[in-house]
C-alpha cells in the first residue's frame, strides 16, 4: 500500500500521479474519500486489510524456489508469505480515461467475479482499489490489493486466478462498452526496463529481433538440425535445454543476440518470445525420424559449446532453382483463395496460415532490412494471429496449400537486388494478409484488424511501390479468379485495404484443399479493453 500510494518516481516502477481510492470493502470506503493518499493513509489502509490475518493468526504460504547453480535447476528452499493478492487493470492509451465512478464499478464487478466478496457465498476479503491516473505509456489504470484471509479467518483460493481474471476482463469490456480484446489470440508483451534499455542503446528491443530471426529460421527449415544451423547463421547465440541427466534429449532452447565486447548475453527462452515459438510447437512443423533427431542433438551440442556446425552441406547452403518461385507463388495464390472458405472460428487453421506468412515476411526482413522496416512490422503483426491463448483447446488445422518453403526462398535470395519474381510472390502474401485482416474484421476483432490494415497501408504499400513490376508467371495456367485475386492484392498494397464488402461473410463450413508438395532441397543423408 505504501508503494501504491507513493509519488516518488525513484521508488516506483511507473510514475504515480495523485493516487486515490476508487473502490474497496465497505469499511474502507466509509472512512476514506477520494482525496490523494499519503504514506500515513497507506499504512492505515494496510493495517485494516491485514487485521483478519493477524486476529486469527492465519498464515498464507507458497513454496519458495531458488536457482541451484550446482544442480542447474530451481530447488525448493522453504516457504514465503503470500497473503496479499495484487492485480492491475489497464486501458490502452487510445481508449482515454475513465471516471472514478466507472473505475469503482469495474473494480467491484471484478472482485465479485473473482470470488473475493460476499457474492461468492463466503465471508468477504478486505480489499482496496487505487487509481494512479495515467502511466508513462499513457495507459489509464487502477491497482487492486486484496487480503487473502477472509473476515472469518478462512483462506481465499487463488487457484486458476489468471484464467478467471482474463475471462472476467472480457466480460467487463462488453458490459462497459470498452474495446474488446481477443479471447483467442494473445502475444507476448515487453516490460518497461526492456523498452528503456533499447531506447538508451538506440536499438530494437531484443525480444523483437530474436523472435523475428527465430521465426524466419524455423519457417525456412524442414528439420530441427537445419533450424539450429539457420538460427546460428543469422548471428544468434543458441543453447539447448536438456532433459534431466541427459545430453541428447532436448526439451527446450534459449537464444540471445551476440553481446557487445565486455557485456554478457541476455538469454530468452523460445516460449518467452512467442507462444508458437516453443520448441514443441516448432517441432510440429518439421520432419522427424530417429536419424534426424540424432543429427539435431549433434547440432544443439555444437551450439551449446559454441563450436562450428556439424553439417556444412545442409539445405541452408543450397541455392533453390528458379522454378520454386513460380511454384510457391501459385501455392500462395491458392492459400489466399482457400482461406476465404475457412470458418472464422477455426482458430487453429488461421493461426497456422498466419504463422507461415509471418515467417515468410520475417525471412525476407532478415535478408533485406538492415534495420527493422515494413517487412519486419508485417511479420510482427501477423505473428499475433499465430499465437493462440490456449492452443490445446483448438483442433488441428485443416489441410491448406503449402507455402512452407517461401521463407527458405527469401532467406536464400540476394540482399542487393529485388526481382519481379519476388514481387509476384509478395503480392500473394499480401493477399493472404488481407484474408487474415478480413477474418478479424468480420469476427468483430476491430483492434487486430486495424493493426494489420495500418501496417499494410502505412508501411507495406510504400515498400511495394519500390518493387519491380510483377511478371505473371504461368499466366496461361491461372484461372480468372487467380488473376482477379492478384489484382486485388496489388490494390491492397498500393492503395490500402478496402472496406469489408457487404454480404461477404465467411462460409460456415470449410472446404479442405490438397496441400501442395513443398520444396525439399537435397539432404546430405538419404534417410484494451481491460488487460489483466
Amino acid at each position: 500500500m505504501v508503494y501504491l500510494a507513493s509519488t516518488d518516481a525513484d521508488r516506483t516502477k511507473n510514475a504515480h500521479s495523485e493516487p486515490h481510492l476508487v473502490a474497496g470493502d465497505a469499511a474502507i470506503m466509509a472512512w476514506y474519500d477520494d482525496g490523494v493518499l499519503d504514506r500515513d493513509d497507506a499504512l492505515a489502509i494496510a493495517k485494516h486489510l491485514d487485521r483478519p490475518r493477524k486476529n486469527f493468526g492465519v498464515e498464507v504460504k507458497v513454496k519458495n524456489f531458488e536457482w541451484d547453480a550446482v544442480k542447474k535447476e530451481r530447488v525448493h528452499v522453504g516457504y514465503k508469505d503470500a497473503s496479499v493478492w495484487h492485480c492491475s487493470l489497464s486501458l490502452r492509451a487510445e481508449e482515454g480515461a475513465l471516471t472514478d465512478q466507472q473505475w469503482g464499478d469495474i473494480a467491484n464487478d471484478f472482485m465479485d467475479s473473482m470470488g473475493f466478496t460476499e457474492t461468492s457465498g463466503k465471508a468477504q476479503c478486505r480489499w482496496a482499489a487505487v487509481n494512479h491516473g495515467t502511466s508513462e505509456n499513457g495507459n489509464h489504470h487502477i491497482h487492486l490489493a486484496v487480503s487473502l484471509v477472509r473476515e472469518d479467518g478462512t483462506k481465499a483460493s487463488t487457484h486458476g486466478d489468471y484464467k478467471r481474471a482474463q475471462e472476467t476482463c472480457r466480460e467487463l469490456e462488453v458490459k462497459y462498452g470498452l474495446e474488446q480484446l481477443s479471447t483467442v489470440y494473445a502475444s507476448r508483451g515487453y516490460d518497461r526496463a526492456e523498452k528503456a534499455t533499447a531506447a538508451r542503446d538506440e536499438r530494437e528491443i531484443h525480444r523483437s529481433s530474436l523472435a523475428r530471426k527465430v521465426r524466419a529460421s524455423a519457417s525456412a527449415s524442414a528439420t530441427e538440425g537445419e533450424f539450429v544451423r539457420r538460427a546460428r547463421n543469422t548471428g544468434l547465440l543458441v543453447r539447448p535445454r536438456y532433459a534431466k541427466n541427459t545430453t541428447d534429449v532436448i526439451v527446450g532452447y534459449s537464444v540471445a543476440e551476440r553481446p557487445r565486447q565486455g557485456e554478457r548475453p541476455i538469454w530468452f527462452g523460445g516460449g518467452t518470445l512467442a507462444s508458437d515459438l516453443k520448441l514443441g510447437a516448432l517441432r510440429a512443423e518439421w520432419m522427424d525420424t530417429p536419424l534426424l533427431a540424432t543429427e539435431a542433438a549433434k547440432e544443439w551440442n555444437a551450439a551449446a559449446r559454441n563450436r562450428r556446425t556439424v553439417s556444412r552441406t545442409g539445405p541452408e547452403n543450397a541455392t533453390p532453382p528458379a522454378e520454386m518461385w513460380v511454384e510457391y507463388t501459385r501455392n500462395a495464390t491458392a492459400l489466399a483463395d482457400q482461406l476465404r472458405t475457412i470458418p472464422r472460428d477455426d482458430h487453429a487453421t488461421w493461426a497456422k496460415a498466419a504463422r507461415d506468412v509471418s515467417g515468410a515476411f520475417a525471412a525476407w526482413s532478415y535478408r533485406l532490412e538492415p534495420t527493422p522496416g515494413p517487412l519486419a512490422a508485417t511479420a510482427a503483426e501477423l505473428s499475433r494471429t499465430a499465437q493462440l491463448r490456449a492452443p490445446r483447446q483448438h483442433g488441428k488445422p485443416v489441410a491448406l496449400p503449402s507455402i512452407a518453403g517461401t521463407a527458405m526462398l527469401f532467406m536464400a535470395a540476394s540482399s542487393k537486388n529485388k526481382t519481379a519474381a519476388q514481387t509476384a510472390l509478395m503480392v500473394q502474401l499480401i493477399n493472404t494478409a488481407f484474408a487474415v485482416y478480413e477474418m478479424h474484421a468480420q469476427s468483430g476483432r476491430a483492434r487486430e484488424a486495424q493493426r494489420i490494415r495500418s501496417v499494410v497501408e502505412e508501411q507495406l504499400a510504400p515498400f511495394t511501390g519500390t518493387m519491380p513490376k510483377a511478371v505473371l508467371v504461368g499466366a496461361e495456367q491461372q484461372s480468372t479468379s487467380d488473376a482477379s485475386g492478384r489484382a486485388r492484392a496489388v490494390d491492397i498494397a498500393r492503395r490500402g485495404m478496402v472496406p469489408i464488402r457487404p454480404g461477404s461473410a465467411v462460409p460456415t463450413t470449410p472446404t479442405p484443399a490438397t496441400p501442395a508438395k513443398p520444396y525439399q532441397p537435397a539432404r546430405h543423408d538419404s534417410g484494451s479493453g481491460l488487460d489483466r
